[in-house]
């Protein structure tokens, strides 16, 4: 009954769909043509859609859009260069990429080299994956002073992202760093300012930044935290890794680790807090460890009110920090106790999270980063329950930036049933023959737009990997744009 009753649909709409026992979504005889998919991003979120469209989609053909030369996203350009073990998932997205139901079209920017609007005229489906390039700002006076910079800045700089590598970084005359917030990517960035240059050297770290951290005179980083360590929203995994990092001397305030009863019903009901608050104790020290030369400290309760200026008023010279205390119970409230104290540094790194940007003709939460949606559909606006037809979003921009890799996992599964349904609904584009990738190609055409496909980034791969082999690391990262493309274009220019 339930073939008949999809037959009967597809009549209607004047497609052709023999009357076989199979689903609708499992063969393209069964759909009388191709269901065009664009991905717009090629980090996890977008490459687990991808995955997940083509298993599902038999007569799927999924094109892949990347702004960089470079797929992958914050698998290459944000986890960190001593977590080579993190970034395996690689060779998972590149064996969808080498389907051949699916392109890559690298080096092609939404918004600037085509349009929303254009995307969906041509493709059945529009996928949003782009995740987050922007920060959530303090708010607080001093936050543009020079020495100061986020902590994605950071990460881009010493993972070589082409938007990352001129940053104006000076490690040469500082000597205090301050890290602001205190969750995974607070403990990368400040794990990278302390570990040993010789070790990173082996790593896939971009040449620029493993130069700089040799002549890098930081000795102390403080990684501060509005609330306390039962709350610290690092993982047990990270911090036990920073905790044990050779010739670093590690200094928590003893006062710091005292438990309320509230303290003592969170740690009982999150095992991860648990672990993670014990580390801080077992690893707690009040004295100077001998043949320590730098040193990491943990501020908890201090909330930044501004960073301070040097004379020259140009660059940071300190964190001004108000105490903090947690007041009631489920939920409990963080406030200001009136008492003040100063940091001093040269270098502050905020890390209180990344945040997406918006783009024409797309509905977008400005208060909470992300694109309303319902199960990935994205919502016409926050006031209405209405739905763009065909218009889908998935990982950071779809949730906001939490979670791990693997999370993006669980929020492709969902956009894909999301999608799925729609198909079985005919209510994607009306199931209408569109051009799908011809259309994009033409459009790129027109406007003299080169992108690079996922065989010129193979020759890439292979060029960064031969320079990073003559250095003894597993790539040596080309940074510079035009220089990607010149090897990602060099073959298909002959």
């Amino acid at each position: 009954m339930k073939v008949l009753a999809m037959a009967r649909r597809a009549s209607r709409l004047g497609l052709r769909f023999p009357g076989r026992s199979r689903d609708l979504c499992t063969g393209s005889d069964d759909f009388g043509m191709p269901l065009h998919v664009c991905v717009v991003g090629s980090g996890p979120a977008g490459f687990y859609v991808a995955k997940k469209l083509l298993k599902r989609f038999d007569f799927a053909r999924v094109d892949i859009l990347e702004r960089l030369p470079a797929p992958f996203g914050l698998v290459r350009s944000g986890v960190a260069p001593d977590h080579p073990e993190t970034k395996v998932v690689i060779n998972q997205f590149s064996r969808t990429a080498e389907d051949e139901r699916c392109r890559f079209f690298g080096n092609v920017c939404l918004g600037t080299d085509v349009s929303l609007e254009e995307l969906r005229k041509n493709y059945h489906v529009v996928v949003l994956a782009y995740g987050a390039e922007s920060d959530h700002r303090l708010g607080i006076p001093g936050e543009d002073l020079e020495g100061v910079f986020s902590a994605r800045q950071f990460v881009w700089w010493y993972n070589g992202h082409p938007d990352g590598k001129d940053l104006p970084i000076n490690l040469n005359d500082v000597e205090t760093a301050v890290v602001l917030g205190q969750g995974n990517v607070a403990l990368d960035v400040a794990r990278i300012l302390l570990r040993s240059p010789s070790e990173l050297s082996s790593t896939d770290i971009a040449e620029h930044a493993v130069k700089a951290l040799r002549t890098s005179r930081i000795r102390k980083v403080y990684v501060v935290g509005r609330r306390g360590p039962v709350q610290a929203a690092c993982t047990a995994k990270e911090l036990r890794e920073i905790l044990g990092l050779k010739g670093v001397e590690i200094v928590i305030n003893e006062a710091d680790l005292q438990t309320t009863d509230c303290d003592l019903e969170e740690l009982q009901s999150s095992r991860i807090h648990k672990r993670v608050f014990d580390l801080f104790c077992k690893s707690a020290t009040f004295t100077k460890c001998a043949g320590r030369d730098k040193q990491l400290q943990f501020v908890f309760f201090r909330a930044p009110v501004s960073l301070l200026a040097a004379e020259d008023g140009i660059h940071v010279r300190g964190v001004h920090l108000q105490k903090t205390r947690l007041e009631g119970s489920h939920p409990r409230k963080l406030v200001g106790t009136g008492e003040f104290e100063e940091l001093d540094c040269g270098l502050v790194l905020k890390s209180i999270g990344y945040k997406s940007l918006p783009v024409p003709d797309l509905p977008f939460d400005h208060k909470k980063g992300v694109v309303p949606n319902y199960f990935g559909r994205v919502r016409s606006s926050d006031a209405t329950n209405e739905t763009e037809r065909g218009l889908y979003v998935a990982g950071w921009l779809k949730r906001g930036p939490t979670g791990i890799i693997g999370t993006n996992e669980v929020c492709a599964q969902e956009v894909v049933t999301s999608i799925e349904e729609d198909v079985n609904r005919a209510v994607v584009s009306n199931l209408k023959e569109v051009p799908g990738s011809v259309g994009l190609e033409s459009i790129l055409s027109e406007k003299n737009k080169r992108y690079i496909t996922f065989e010129g980034w193979e020759r890439l791969n292979e060029t960064e990997m031969e320079k990073g082999a003559v250095k003894g690391k597993p790539r040596e990262k080309i940074v510079g744009i035009d220089e990607a493309l010149a090897i990602g274009l060099a073959k298909e220019k002959e």
